[in-house]
């Protein structure tokens, strides 16, 4: 297999990480073990794959702190809904996002725990912006 290289925000650096699976990364998660996912052995953290298209390993972003991974889940919980649930385009909601933060957003993408509260701070303003409009 051909050595990939991540951005780990743990080591600060491109890092060439192994690729291990769920059983490794989630003991307790049997339903995940099969799954796929890169480990820096230097910090220990990780990050998941594209398991659902044609290239299988390809990481999903950056390698995250446990921190970092934390403030993206909830950055997801406000951000999802609102082109899941609220009917707002997602390729908008992405670009709007791009747009106020002055950088091409992907939430996989945030390497500091400085650029996920810009993202959280953006999020709940178009979430806040969007619930106005749909009740107006």
């Amino acid at each position: 297999m051909k050595a990939i290289l991540v951005w780990c925000c743990g080591c600060h650096k491109d890092v060439s990480p192994r690729l291990t699976t769920g059983q490794e990364i989630y003991p307790a998660r049997p339903d995940l073990a099969h799954l796929p996912f890169w480990k820096c052995d230097d910090c220990r953290n990780y990050v998941g794959c594209h398991h659902k298209t044609a290239n299988r390993l390809q990481p999903l972003g950056n390698i995250p702190t446990a921190e970092l991974r934390a403030a993206r889940r909830k950055i997801h919980e406000v951000l999802d809904p609102l082109w899941q649930a609220h009917g707002m385009p997602r390729k908008k909601l992405y670009s709007r996002l791009s747009k106020l933060l002055g950088w091409k957003y992907h939430t996989a993408e945030l390497r500091t725990m400085q650029e996920a509260r810009a993202a959280w701070l953006a999020v709940r303003q178009i979430e806040s912006d969007w619930l106005k409009k749909e009740t107006a």
